[in-house]
Order: C-alpha cells, then sequence, then structure tokens
C-alpha cells in the first residue's frame, strides 16, 4: 500500500515511469551498441576486446551501483564518441573506475597503494599489468585490466593524452588525501577537484577534441571543475551515515567542527538539531555551483552531450533539495523517488527545462529555511542568484499542472497498476542509478 499511496500523490511519476520504461531512456541515455565502431576512422572499432570492456562496465555498476567520484554515467554517451571515436567517454569510465577502486581497497597498505596511485598512469600503456590481489567487489576493472588498457591504447592519440593526464593529477590527488583528513572548506574543494572535478575536465576535454563542442567547453576548466565539485559535494552530504557507518570522513572540520566535537556525534539524538544546522551549512556551500553549472550548460550545442551533462546536475538539486533542513539524512538514507528520477531524465532536455527545474528545487529549499538557522542568509542570498539565472521558462511551465481529468485517470492508473508499476521501477533501475550517481 505505500507504493500505491507514492503512485497516488504524484501521478506524473507513472505517466513518466511508463514513457521511460516504453523506450524514452533510449532518448535520454543513449546506451554503447556492443558491435558498433566499424567503418571509423581511428581504427578503434567495436571488436572482442571493446565487447568485453563493455561488459566489465556493465558488471561493475550493477555491483556497485554507481560511483561517488568516478566516471558517472559510464557508457551512457554520445553517437559520434561511441561509434567513430573508439569509445573513448566509456573506456575513460572504466580506466577512472580501476583508479578508483585501487583507492578504496583498505586491504592494500599505503606503502603499496601509494606508488600504486602515483603510478597509475603509466600502466595504461603497459600491456600485461593487472593487479590480483584487491579485495573490492568490483576487483574485475583491476584483474582484467589489460583488455581495458589495450583499448585505452586503440584510441586516437588526442583522446589518451586526456585520459592519461586525468589519470597522473587524480592518482597523485588521491594520494595526498589518503594520509590527510579534509579539514578546511579550501581542503574540501581540492579533495573534490581530484576525485570529481577532474572527471568534469577530461569529459569536457573529450567532447571538445571530438568536435562535438566548441573549443571553449574544454578550455574552461573552472565550470567543468564545477560541475564535478556539485556532484560530489552531493553525494557526501547524503551520504554522511554511510560514511560513518564505513569508517570514512568526507565532511570538512572547518564546518562540522563548530557543531560538534567529533564528526560522528552529529548523528547522535541529543545533536539533531546542531546536526542539521551543520548539514544546511554544506548545502549552502554547494549550491554555490550552480551558477556555474547552468553557464555551462548553456554552452552545449550536441543534444546527447547535453543530457549526459545535465541529467546528474538535475539528480543532485533534487538531491540537495531532498536534504535541506531534514534529519533523515542522520537516521538513513534520503534519496529520491524513482519516478522523480525518471521524470527529471525526461525533462531535462534543453537548458530552460534544466534551468526551470533548478528554480523549481531551490524554491523548495527556500520554503524550507529556518529563521533561526545559522547560514539562512547565505542560504537566502545564493538562491536569489539562482533564481536571477533560472526564471521559469515555457519548457516547464506546466510540468505540474494537469486537468481534474487527467488526474483521474491517473490515479485510477495507479490503483489498478502499482505492482506492475513496481516491476517497471526495478527494470530501470539501472538506468536511474547511472543518472543519480
Amino acid at each position: 500500500m505505500e507504493l500505491l499511496k507514492k503512485w497516488l500523490g504524484h501521478p506524473e511519476d507513472i505517466y513518466n515511469l511508463l514513457r521511460f520504461k516504453m523506450g524514452g531512456y533510449r532518448t535520454v541515455m543513449p546506451r554503447i551498441d556492443p558491435v558498433s565502431g566499424t567503418g571509423c576512422d581511428d581504427g578503434a572499432g567495436g571488436g572482442e576486446g571493446m565487447r568485453f570492456a563493455i561488459s566489465v562496465d556493465r558488471a561493475v555498476r550493477g555491483a556497485r551501483g554507481g560511483a561517488r567520484g568516478g566516471g558517472g554515467g559510464g557508457c551512457h554517451l554520445p553517437a559520434r564518441l561511441r561509434r567513430c571515436h573508439g569509445h573513448a567517454v566509456c573506456i575513460f569510465y572504466l580506466v577512472l573506475r580501476a583508479l578508483d577502486t585501487i583507492e578504496d581497497d583498505m586491504t592494500i597498505s599505503l606503502d603499496v597503494k601509494v606508488p600504486m596511485l602515483h603510478e597509475f598512469h603509466s600502466y595504461l600503456y603497459q600491456p600485461e599489468w593487472k593487479y590480483m590481489e584487491s579485495k573490492e567487489k568490483d576487483r574485475q576493472v583491476l584483474e582484467d585490466f589489460p583488455t581495458i588498457s589495450m583499448e585505452f591504447r586503440n584510441l586516437s592519440k588526442v583522446y589518451q593524452d586526456v585520459i592519461s593526464d586525468i589519470c597522473r593529477k587524480m592518482g597523485v590527488g588521491m594520494a595526498e588525501f589518503l594520509e590527510k583528513k579534509v579539514d578546511s572548506q579550501h581542503e574540501w574543494d581540492k579533495y573534490c577537484h581530484y576525485v570529481a572535478g577532474l572527471v568534469g575536465i577530461g569529459l569536457s576535454r573529450l567532447f571538445s577534441a571530438s568536435e562535438l563542442e566548441d573549443p571553449i567547453v574544454g578550455q574552461d576548466t573552472e565550470l567543468a571543475n564545477s560541475m564535478g565539485l556539485f556532484l560530489q559535494k552531493t553525494n557526501i552530504i547524503r551520504d554522511y551515515l554511510e560514511d560513518q557507518l564505513e569508517g570514512r570522513e568526507f565532511w570538512p572540520r572547518e564546518v562540522w567542527s563548530r557543531y560538534a566535537k567529533k564528526l560522528s556525534d552529529l548523528a547522535k539524538p541529543e545533536n539533531i538539531e546542531m546536526a542539521v544546522q551543520c548539514l544546511n551549512e554544506l548545502i549552502t556551500n554547494a549550491l554555490h555551483h550552480v551558477p556555474d553549472v547552468l553557464t555551462y550548460l548553456s554552452r552545449l550545442k550536441n543534444q546527447s552531450v547535453f543530457n549526459f551533462c545535465a541529467i546528474p546536475q538535475v539528480m543532485a538539486i533534487a538531491t540537495l533539495a531532498a536534504c535541506y533542513n531534514n534529519k533523515q539524512v542522520f537516521r538513513g538514507v534520503v534519496k529520491i523517488r524513482k519516478g522523480q528520477a525518471v521524470t527529471l531524465m525526461m525533462d531535462a532536455t534543453n537548458i530552460q527545462a534544466v534551468k526551470a527545474i533548478m528554480y523549481q528545487y531551490v524554491e523548495e529549499i527556500y520554503q524550507k529555511i529556518p529563521s533561526t538557522d545559522p547560514s539562512s542568509n547565505k542560504t537566502q542570498q545564493i538562491i536569489a542568484s539562482i533564481r536571477a539565472m533560472s526564471l521559469p521558462g515555457s519548457p516547464m511551465a506546466s510540468r505540474h499542472h494537469y486537468s481534474p481529468i487527467y488526474l483521474s485517470c491517473a490515479m485510477l492508473l495507479a490503483a489498478l497498476s502499482w505492482q506492475y508499476l513496481s516491476t517497471i521501477s526495478k527494470a530501470t533501475e539501472e538506468y536511474v542509478q547511472a543518472g543519480e550517481n
């Protein structure tokens, strides 16, 4: 009955889940065809190695449910990169997943892990290199790394140079933060840059190198970095409790130390009011990246690239709106509804629609700002800036305005088919997870 109530409360989710399941996902998140790539001018067709690499990608994303700071949507990439440019984004994703697996594996001692992170970019050019001692659940990317690196070496040199350079910088940054915690807000930005901002920069350079986008997209590293930081900070904020349970800490000490003696103290019931104030301050910090996100997205010309970049960003703003001033962040997992996620994926196909989505969710945050919150003035100020950039546009004006007849039909549909829709929800899990992460 809980699921039925959920459908009745959000009839638009039903419509978009059905649209998504009936083929809409192919439009918003086109997937790699394992046999595509023939006839490409760079000689990097879709041979056995590429088909195997794609199967690794699917297995890893299925086991992990998406990367916190890795390659995001994996192989949901634009057609030109997919068909005629050596599957560059997919290989970029798999390479970063392998690097991230090394960082995450707590069974690897620091004296082994640090040199591996520093040298990882060089392994791309070593045909036989692999690592068989990982205990991580997605260790397959390390055990089968020769196949991934072979496909990397089949890419055009311009793509190899981008991927290798990003891996080198990311490995050095990961090693730096292995032996220290995130203290200041500056270091929080720096950590997020290493694990996610560099991904945004690398993807942007690939988009420009493929000529899908103008050179400025790859050259403006500040905007590309903000794209990654917004996603990474959202994940870090949302995953407070999960990280605490696994012994990881990513919230900056400079912020949380004003509210508790230890970061773990925020999860104690007696500290919940201070915990929520800390949460709100970090969300306000993350919102400062939204203007850069909108500027970046406004420059994109290719529809597939736009969808690829925009979907995770609208997922992030919806997640922040759900987390803002929400005690549940310290008690469990706060996630947006699957139907809500699919609706966002179906809607975020142009810049005006994305601006309207951003406007909608910052308004939702604004309505929840407590007058006594220490960060309330700063939150209101950044929301005012986002409002100025994202006034509601006509494409989204009627998103939540349905006629009584439509609503009645939707509710009847929900009552008759909620069990079926629950199956649809599971079937779309892979696509939704790719967008959320």
